[in-house]
């Protein structure tokens, strides 16, 4: 007979350290801070850190250019391995398609813009030779 662990899984958890556990901040600091700063949304409204979740709630929330939605699955105080946080979650259909759209578009334009207030070599040379002839 297999013997299983059993998880003493929390009913209810803080979100700030829910994201923490589920490896989306590196600190329960910067979670607090992206809660505050507006990038973190729980039905479409901005919560508080101390705002308590359970499972099957639909969490969003903006990393860098990335906008997840995510569903909560498990609860965890415990900050454990890439994959173990990663049973936590799942990220709805409609963001992973958003992503990857987002990231294609983000590919396809051009790494650096030509600047109009900046002239470039050939320009900077007709600028010296107008300046000398004067």
């Amino acid at each position: 007979m297999i013997q299983e662990k059993k998880t003493t899984e929390p009913a209810r958890l803080r979100i700030d350290k829910w994201l923490w556990a589920a490896r989306f901040y590196k600190t329960r600091a910067i979670a607090k801070h992206a809660i505050d700063g507006g990038k973190v949304h729980l039905g479409g409204n901005r919560p508080k850190p101390s705002k308590e979740i359970e499972v099957g709630t639909k969490i969003r929330l903006r990393q860098g250019f990335d906008e997840k939605t995510v569903v909560v699955k498990a609860l965890s105080e415990i900050r454990r391995g890439a994959k173990e946080a990663q049973l936590l979650y799942d990220e709805t259909s409609e963001s992973v398609e958003n992503r990857n759209k987002l990231s294609e578009q983000r590919k396809a334009q051009p790494k650096h813009w030509a600047s109009p207030t900046k002239p470039n070599k050939k320009q900077r040379r007709l600028i010296q030779q107008f300046k000398q002839k004067s």
